[in-house]
């Protein structure tokens, strides 16, 4: 356990850093956006082009690991939309809910931890998750959600979840991540190789980006903090419409949402994994190591701002991610070290 903590240690710490510069004025509100697209535009997806092109096709786009996966984040959104959709929480608020139970913050904290943790092998499982939640799980909450806004019922509601659909899938298209791994993995079937001052360029901006993204990621906690307060508007968040966030949910309601992220997410991957190899499946125990442990990381930051956009409540989802990311020190290493890590290896 002990060499455990001595990677994940360094990894929540920086986190807390961030928070502790957002909340101490040190690092300025106004710069959050700033520092959050460095990470999001130019050192994540080097970080991800670099992975990519060591990593073959084949594994990126393994069709038992994504079966395995997408399984259970489809069981993840269902059973968190059932336990909490209900007369105190619309289906829109349950959507998200659901959402931050089945996301995992895997580009900005997974794919650095897990590498550290096992070696560059883990990067091309975690990744293969990345797409998934990018391109359907994060569609298809989205989806749900539009459907069950104010005003919405029958054929005008299925219309809005369809036109949410497809609003989702456009914006995972233009996000930069999925096409810094489908350059990278390109570049690595067909041999190529950066000249010499664009891959230093590139090797630089990638080791950036597993500091300052978890950084990023406790100034963000921190930002939303403050509206799960009910203490800032949308108009402070980018939001000109001038109205006020909602209060979040009491404490009560978001830890069974957090439990089911840390505790019940991981299970189910390595229940279903488990079931596959048994049945003959080709998934090596390794992947399924690695996948694990990406359903056992904390929830993605960025389904805050995704909430915040569709005017779900921004609070609950705030407060879902933070006790996620504070609980998840010991959840992850917990899970960790039920694989024997650091000692196992592909």
């Amino acid at each position: 356990m002990q060499a455990i903590l001595a990677v994940t240690l360094p990894f929540f710490a920086l986190v807390l850093m961030g928070w502790v510069a957002a909340a101490r004025g040190w690092l300025p509100a106004a710069a959050i956006p700033g520092l959050n697209g460095f990470v999001l535009f130019f050192a994540l997806p080097c970080m991800l082009f670099r992975f990519g092109q060591g990593t073959p096709i084949a594994q990126l786009l393994s069709p038992v690991l994504i079966a395995v996966y997408l399984a259970s984040a489809a069981l993840i959104v269902f059973f968190a939309i059932a336990v909490s959709w209900g007369p105190r929480l619309p289906l829109r608020d349950a959507a998200f809910g659901a959402l931050v139970a089945a996301f995992p913050n895997t580009g900005f904290m997974g794919v650095p931890l897990l590498v550290a943790l096992l070696g560059p092998a883990a990067a091309g499982p975690a990744i293969t998750t990345i797409l998934v939640d990018i391109f359907i799980t994060t569609s298809v909450c989205i989806a749900i959600a539009q459907a069950g806004g104010p005003g919405t019922a029958g054929d005008d509601g299925r219309a809005r979840a369809r036109e949410a659909l497809a609003r989702s899938l456009k914006g995972a298209a233009s996000n930069p991540l999925p096409w810094s791994v489908a350059l990278g993995a390109a570049f690595g079937a067909f041999g190529w190789s950066l000249p010499g001052p664009a891959d230093t360029i590139v090797r630089m901006l990638a080791d950036a980006a597993s500091p300052v993204a978890l950084f990023t990621i406790g100034a963000v906690l921190w930002r939303s903090g403050q509206a799960a307060r009910g203490g800032a508007s949308p108009a402070d968040h980018g939001d000109e419409s001038g109205e006020r966030l909602p209060a979040a949910a009491p404490w009560a309601s978001v830890a069974p949402i957090a439990a089911i992220k840390l505790l019940l997410h991981p299970l189910l991957v390595f229940v279903f994994g488990v079931s596959a190899i048994t049945l003959g499946a080709p998934l090596r125990p390794f992947d399924l190591m690695v996948i694990t442990l990406v359903a056992a990381l904390p929830s993605a930051s960025n389904v805050s701002l995704l909430a915040e956009r569709y005017r779900a409540d921004n609070g609950r989802v705030a407060r879902i991610i933070l006790a996620s990311t504070v609980c998840a020190f010991a959840t992850f290493s917990l899970v960790a070290f039920g694989f024997g890590l650091p000692a196992r290896q592909p």
